[in-house]
């Protein structure tokens, strides 16, 4: 048997973000090629007249963009009574526990913006226990049978 057969690049799996009731998000866990392919696409050389030599320059922005694309899948429960608890908003007017939508653009912004939002998205995308099959484990309990029944 052969490992490469084995490989997989990518998988997701559903996970609840902690504190938030109900609020589940859909990640993606990156392989180190993944990873190391993402960051690539988003360096460049550039000269620095200092050094006289080339220099790896990372665009952050460019890389939010890519990472929560590859990432963040979708999320649901996600009620804008939540925004106040990850990031500076202003819901005047607006009913709280209206669900926000999912989409790319909200899910990078939610990156760029919350730190709380965007350290957990590491912690867990990295993770690989989170993205294991669980297989369903055998019961194991005893029948045990009362004397005298």
């Amino acid at each position: 048997m052969e490992l490469k057969a084995l490989l997989v690049d990518s998988k997701t799996t559903w996970v609840e973000f902690p504190g938030l009731d109900g609020f589940e998000v859909e990640l993606a866990n990156l392989s180190r090629k993944e990873l190391v392919n993402l960051r690539k696409k988003c360096t460049t050389n550039k000269f620095n007249r200092k050094t006289r030599g080339f220099e790896e320059v990372l665009d952050e922005d460019k890389f939010v963009k890519e990472f929560s694309e590859a990432t963040i899948k979708g999320w649901k429960g996600f009620k804008l009574k939540y925004l106040e608890d990850l990031l500076l908003v202003d819901l005047t007017g607006k009913d709280p526990e209206i669900e926000m939508e999912f989409t790319q653009e909200n899910a990078q912004l939610l990156v760029e913006n919350s730190s709380e939002f965007d350290n957990w998205l590491n912690e867990v995308v990295f993770d690989l226990e989170n993205f294991r099959s669980k297989k369903q484990e055998p019961d194991t309990k005893e029948t045990k049978t009362v004397p005298g029944s």
